[in-house]
């Protein structure tokens, strides 16, 4: 099936045209405004990977942590401004995998696409994961008990219409928002005003006078960097949201523009602020750094909020999750690549099938917490990490082909080009090479390319079964 043509999910194709201002050419409902779609792109970077991966990257970098953030966010805005040229082309639900579709191939669609819905799905996993381990802040309770809360109250919530899911992640996002820049302000207070048990050693000399910025030098600041690129993944799923949006060609340039700033702000500054007042030896890996550090400052109930909070962004993480696996899974099957019955919408625009067969996968993060409760975030964050960063390479390919297209005149121009592209994406290329080869030297970060070829030959065969299957499909046909 063409990308202009579509399943309404009642068994029947339609047009883009025939769609009208309240819904999609993809059959969804065009329910997410602007407001909603810009606390979703602000909250979509604000997550587990700074709450609580931060811990563990503090301990191998100390305050270096701060640049590594900050090189890796450049890198993120790259690949967002490349998304935002795509999706200003050909606003897209699908979005990834219908772009690696387009302009890589069928089987780079296919790969896009499922490897994005896995993605989520160990997110989702590892969300629960870190909210299990928040739950133990105040209750003595099991983690895998507290995961297998979550996870049913998450798919309970993900039946409501896409609207309410806007406005809970609004809410979610403006949470965390919130907290974030009240943590920044407390601790500008300390280091101007002196009180709490930290004021009399809060200082900014923390950030060089304790073993200096590079007390691991050069190579723990690099092992860090699979985590800080976790920590940045679902900044993308804006990209999701583009079939849902009422006005995705004024709403979504909008909210990628805004990468630099939350960048600076959420994590550069945060960081800045918490590792200027409590110095970096301080922090433990696997304990949130922004809760340690309220409870080195002698604040107890600031770290009761601040684990609130970051519980809070766990469990907005596992939501969006929920959110954009049902619709990847739908995307795939719109195009042949999937089972039919992923294509089925409910009344309310819901892909429930497939947002069903996701959470009930994201059940398999209970086990992990019952088998493994130590170990199992460490395992989850590696494995979603290079399923994630498949999506970007996909994102900058894509852009590179697409440009020259256009330039060409084979293809319209974008009313949103990428900066410096294709040169800037390349460099994001070349960013994730190293990245990659930096996970395959760190033994705890080495099992998920260990996992990444078996998923490719999993994924490989299936590919070929559909293509012989559907022999007439031009979604497996050659570009």
């Amino acid at each position: 099936m063409t990308s202009a043509q579509v399943d309404n999910g009642q068994g029947g194709r339609r047009a883009p045209e025939a769609a009208d201002a309240t819904t999609s050419g993809e059959g969804y409902q065009r329910a997410l405004g602007a407001r909603q779609i810009q606390m979703i792109a602000i909250g979509g970077a604000i997550g587990t990977g700074l709450f609580l991966g931060a811990g563990k990257a503090i301990a191998k970098a100390g305050p270096s942590l701060i640049l590594a953030y900050a090189i890796a966010g450049l890198v993120i805005f790259f690949i967002m401004r490349a998304l935002g040229e795509l999706l200003m082309y050909r606003p897209v639900s699908g979005s990834f995998s219908e772009y690696a579709r387009e302009f890589v191939g069928p089987f780079a669609g296919f790969v896009t696409g499922w490897t994005y819905w896995l993605f989520w799905v160990v997110t989702g996993i590892t969300e629960v994961t870190a909210a299990a381990q928040y739950m133990t802040f105040w209750f003595d309770i099991p983690q895998w008990v507290s995961a297998l809360i979550f996870t049913i109250i998450l798919y309970g919530v993900n039946l409501i219409s896409v609207k309410l899911f806007g406005e809970l992640e609004f809410w979610f996002s403006m949470v965390k928002v919130t907290a974030i820049v009240g943590m920044i302000l407390i601790c500008a207070g300390i280091l101007t005003l002196g009180f709490s048990d930290a004021g009399d050693t809060a200082s900014v000399t923390h950030l060089w006078a304790d073993g200096g910025f590079f007390p691991h030098g050069i190579s723990g600041t690099l092992m860090t960097l699979q985590i800080v690129m976790f920590a940045f993944l679902a900044v993308e799923l804006v990209g999701v949201t583009a079939g849902e949006s009422k006005d995705p060609k004024t709403v979504l340039p909008k909210a990628i523009n805004t990468v630099p700033w939350r960048i600076a702000v959420f994590y550069v500054g945060a960081l800045i602020m918490i590792l200027s007042v409590v110095p970096w030896t301080e922090f433990s890996p696997g304990v949130s750094p922004f809760v340690e550090a309220f409870q080195k400052m002698g604040l107890g109930l600031g770290a009761g909020i601040v684990n609130f909070v970051v519980l809070t962004a766990a469990l907005s993480s596992c939501n969006s999750g929920m959110y954009s696996t049902g619709r990847m899974l739908r995307d795939l099957a719109l195009n042949g690549q999937g089972p039919k019955a992923f294509t089925k919408l409910t009344k309310s625009g819901t892909p429930l099938v497939g947002t069903t067969v996701s959470a009930a996968l994201m059940l398999v993060g209970v086990w992990i917490n019952y088998q493994w409760p130590g170990d199992a975030f460490t395992y989850v964050v590696s494995f979603a990490t290079i399923s994630g960063m498949w999506a970007w390479i996909m994102i900058l390919v894509s852009q590179i082909r697409y440009r020259r297209l256009a330039d060409r005149g084979d293809l319209p121009q974008s009313s949103f080009r990428a900066p410096g592209a294709p040169y800037t994406s390349v460099f994001a290329l070349a960013f994730i090479g190293m990245v990659i080869v930096m996970m395959g030297i760190d033994k705890d970060a080495r099992i998920s390319l260990y996992c990444a070829p078996l998923w490719a030959l999993i994924l490989g065969v299936s590919y070929l079964v559909l293509k012989a299957r559907n022999p007439d499909n031009k979604a497996f046909a050659g570009r």
